[in-house]
């Protein structure tokens, strides 16, 4: 049976990859910290952490230790959540995790539907992103996070270690937006290869190694004028004309004045948008929002500057 604080103390150590941090947030000696750490690895017959000058890491045998720590940690508080509602002893609570530009176009709606069916509720928004957010959920400190990734496999796969589970909402095409007086406004598609003399404005860091992939395979390196970190403020500098963007759908702006969007042609990057929940039995209320983030995201309209 492995000993409940002895995987504290492991998990202290893998948090501060240190023993004399984890004695000192322990309030422990060092020693007594490799004590219990040694006497962990001979319950289990096998290393759980390796020790080097530059700290200590985790064994193969750590991480499944440490991946048992955070879900029961989570499911404790799962548990305790759901046992306040039945008992009525507590204000229901629900905390939601989201990327900005979803917290802006598809939150809203979805908490609206499920604020009128759950007047008793109190909301915690927590605006991050995906490498932040997921994290979130898995710890318990998140009831669920609409998260999102580009091309490729979703963050979550069937049988990983993460301990969520994936449930795809909507697939967020990319759009080249330019100056309304750009002469390549009127376009009805954009290849990228039309645009390797321009000069392109980034709205997401996570988005560049992207634009670069596809650019080197449309046979141009990118000319970077800004990498910024949200979309609103990269199409504003659009608009001022200091160069072209690429955008999700999902976060084109609102105020369309001085903008055109245009589709890309394949091959070209996407965006796509899901939900995030622990693997392990969700709260009721996490499922109930999640049904209501697919109705918003269902009758989402068009938005203006994607009609034609």
């Amino acid at each position: 049976m492995i000993d409940s604080r002895r995987l504290r103390v492991l998990s202290e150590v893998a948090r501060h990859g240190s023993f004399n941090r984890a004695a000192a947030e322990l309030r422990l000696t060092p020693s007594a910290v490799s004590q219990q750490i040694s006497a962990l690895e001979r319950s289990l017959g096998t290393a759980v952490v390796r020790r080097s000058t530059r700290g200590v890491e985790l064994t193969e045998a750590g991480l499944v230790l440490i991946d048992a720590a955070e879900a029961i940690s989570a499911e404790l508080l799962t548990a305790q959540r759901e046992i306040d509602r039945l008992a009525g002893a507590r204000t229901e609570r629900l905390t939601v995790a989201t990327f900005t530009s979803g917290g802006q176009r598809l939150l809203p709606a979805a908490l609206t539907g499920f604020a009128a069916a759950h007047p008793g509720v109190e909301l915690t928004v927590i605006e991050s992103e995906p490498e932040d957010s997921l994290p979130l959920v898995k710890s318990g400190a998140a009831d669920l996070a609409l998260a999102y990734h580009f091309d490729g496999p979703p963050p979550v796969t069937e049988g990983d270690r993460s301990g969520l589970v994936w449930t795809p909402v909507l697939r967020d095409p990319m759009w080249i937006v330019l100056p309304a007086t750009h002469p390549l406004a009127g376009a009805s598609a954009l290849g990228l290869a039309e645009l390797a003399g321009e000069r392109w404005i980034h709205g997401c860091l996570s988005q560049s190694d992207l634009l670069e992939h596809y650019a080197a395979l449309a046979g141009f390196q990118v000319r970077t004028a800004c990498r910024g970190t949200d979309y609103q403020f990269a199409q504003s500098l659009v608009r001022a004309g200091v160069g072209i963007s690429m955008i999700p759908e999902v976060a084109l702006s609102n105020d369309v004045a001085g903008l055109a969007a245009v589709p890309m042609l394949p091959p070209g990057p996407c965006r796509f948008v899901g939900v995030a929940l622990p693997r392990r039995r969700p709260a009721v209320l996490a499922g109930a929002l999640l049904r209501t983030v697919r109705e918003a995201v269902g009758s989402l309209p068009p938005h203006p500057l994607t009609r034609s």
